[in-house]
């Protein structure tokens, strides 16, 4: 990438998030697949948060859809190192040492979204931006607000790019693996359906409803994975047995 294209939020987050493994198989049916299943889920959470009132204004649904990502980001913190092990493990050599070669462009896609989240609470929290500062206090302070700024500018567009292509790409795991996004996916859809049925998700919503977005968004996505681990052997010949070298 150029010095220039740095300058540039959605250049960097296409070089951050995108797979770009060279002999990855790339079916454009599949993708489309991927965008449905994502779109399809944020546009039925909204409708949710809005028509039973869990969400008074667009501001709200924003913040509970960021709160969502970042428990999604903490399960995946944990589901992806374990996850990724036990794929490695089940691998027979030549392919386990390939494999955890491979880990590194996933494993900076994830580190690069939690800290870009994190970024905006940082730097409220170490003091560096509150209420009472005088930017016009000094040069440097107005320097710094303008640096500031232009960051925050350029975070912006890079967050929303890279939570879109990680919610499609499953934070590139096809550059480890063409099977793993899909299995990776049912997994964590799965866990995060656990957690919000334990903490008592969607209060106020009737059971039915509630029943369906809980269990909906899972079972979609076990339904988009199973047909693209489907595809990805009868088109491809792509298979999670020939991975291992089982």
């Amino acid at each position: 990438m150029t010095f220039g294209r740095l300058f540039n939020p959605i250049a960097v987050g296409r070089a951050v998030f995108t797979p770009s493994r060279p002999d990855r198989v790339h079916d454009p049916a599949v993708k489309k697949a991927q965008v449905l299943r994502s779109v399809i889920g944020l546009a039925a959470m909204t409708w949710m948060l809005l028509s039973y009132g869990l969400a008074q204004d667009a501001d709200a649904v924003v913040d509970d859809r960021f709160g969502q990502i970042r428990t999604t980001l903490i399960v995946l913190a944990v589901t992806f190192p374990v996850a990724v092990a036990l794929f490695v493990a089940a691998a027979r050599p030549p392919h386990r040492r390939l494999f955890l070669r491979r880990t590194a462009k996933p494993a900076g896609a994830l580190l690069a979204l939690t800290v870009t989240l994190a970024v905006p609470r940082l730097i409220t929290g170490l003091g560096l931006v509150d209420e009472k500062t005088d930017w016009t206090a000094s040069a440097g302070r107005v320097a710094l607000l303008f640096a500031l700024g232009a960051f925050l500018l350029w975070l912006a567009p890079f967050a929303l790019y890279g939570i879109g292509q990680s919610l499609v790409h499953v934070f590139r795991t096809a550059d480890l693996h063409e099977t793993v996004p899909p299995l990776l996916a049912v997994l964590l859809v799965w866990e995060i359906a656990l957690f919000d049925l334990f903490r008592g998700a969607y209060d106020g919503v009737p059971s039915g409803v509630r029943l369906l977005f809980v269990l909906g968004g899972p079972l979609s996505v076990t339904a988009v994975a199973l047909w693209e681990l489907r595809r990805l052997r009868t088109r491809h010949g792509i298979t999670l047995r020939a991975a291992l070298l089982r």
